[in-house]
């Protein structure tokens, strides 16, 4: 059985990755990458994230007229998302990302953005509709603040819960933090936010007081392998992360939210989700690729089943 409709507000891109021995430095060139294209975007990451995860999702985003965008769409339509709001720009071309993945499995990424940056509050509220039978919203940073802001306004008027991960890292309102019941930095998008350099479990524990301080309900910190800080206003917990050799780490944060987002929509309690969105992260840094990464839900139990 599905769980209650999970919505998504967001970007969809294009990746064009190369993968390579090490990540270019500035200035340098290096020869005999592989060259390979895959759907990608936060968002787009986190809606099809949350479909594998046995979500009922809506997504909500805006995509060129262009063979980037027609790919795009169709995608979403085989992961069974509901595609009824992905609006298609006459102006702008689908946004893309140019990807650099190292051997290790790090990875260095530009974004241009194209018609996620036209993305709109209109347009949300278009799909004003869908936030009533919801009960999460999951939104990033890769379309403009407004209309972040606006999603936020209108979820919590719906009594629906918002999951911000706020990436790529920026400086963001306090009217915005107070409409968020859960915000996911990792420890970059942590540091921007609070100042404070998340170099251990202390440390997090004092950038979390700082975001629940203005007016976040749940901060969780993701820590990569080593897992999420859990952080309210009655508990401060470190969710280990699942032991597994990373091949690709570009879609971790994407997976984790929309995988989050689905066992509370099916109202596990926050650690129990926090672990299964660990689960779901692991497995897709074991994969190349940002959608493709994404497990399916039998993927994801039968590890907290071996890993219990």
């Amino acid at each position: 059985m599905k769980s209650k409709k999970i919505v998504v507000v967001g970007s969809s891109n294009t990746d064009m990755i190369i993968k390579l021995d090490h990540i270019p430095q500035p200035g340098e060139t290096i020869l005999g990458g592989e060259f390979v294209t895959v759907a990608g975007g936060k968002g787009a990451n986190q809606a099809v994230g949350a479909a594998r995860a046995g979500g009922n999702v809506s997504f909500v985003a805006r995509v060129g007229r262009d063979m980037f965008g027609d790919k795009a769409a169709a995608g979403f339509v085989k992961e069974g998302i509901d595609t009824e709001f992905i609006l298609r720009d006459e102006t702008s071309p689908s946004g893309v990302a140019m990807i650099f993945v190292a051997k290790d499995g790090e990875n260095s990424i530009a974004v241009a953005g194209g018609a996620n940056g036209r993305l709109s509050p209109s347009d949300v509220k278009k799909a004003r509709n869908i936030f009533a039978t919801a009960s999460v919203l999951v939104m990033q940073l890769e379309t403009p603040l407004d209309t972040v802001q606006t999603a936020a306004d209108l979820a919590v008027r719906a009594g629906v819960r918002v999951i911000l991960n706020p990436a790529p890292a920026r400086p963001l309102s306090d009217k915005l933090l107070r409409k968020i019941s859960i915000i996911t930095p990792n420890e970059t998008e942590a540091e921007l936010l609070t100042g404070i350099k998340v170099k251990n479990e202390a440390a997090a524990s004092k950038a979390a007081a700082k975001l629940l301080a203005r007016g976040v309900g749940t901060v969780i910190l993701t820590l990569g392998s080593r897992g999420a800080f859990v952080a309210d206003r009655n508990e401060r917990k470190l969710v280990h992360g699942f032991r597994v050799k990373p091949v690709d780490t570009t879609a971790a944060g994407d997976v984790f939210n929309g995988a989050l987002a689905v066992a509370l929509a099916e109202g596990k309690p926050m650690i129990d989700a926090v672990r299964f969105a660990n689960a779901a992260a692991a497995i897709s840094v074991t994969r190349f690729g940002a959608q493709p990464s994404a497990p399916y839900r039998k993927e994801i139990d039968r590890m907290l089943r071996e890993k219990a």
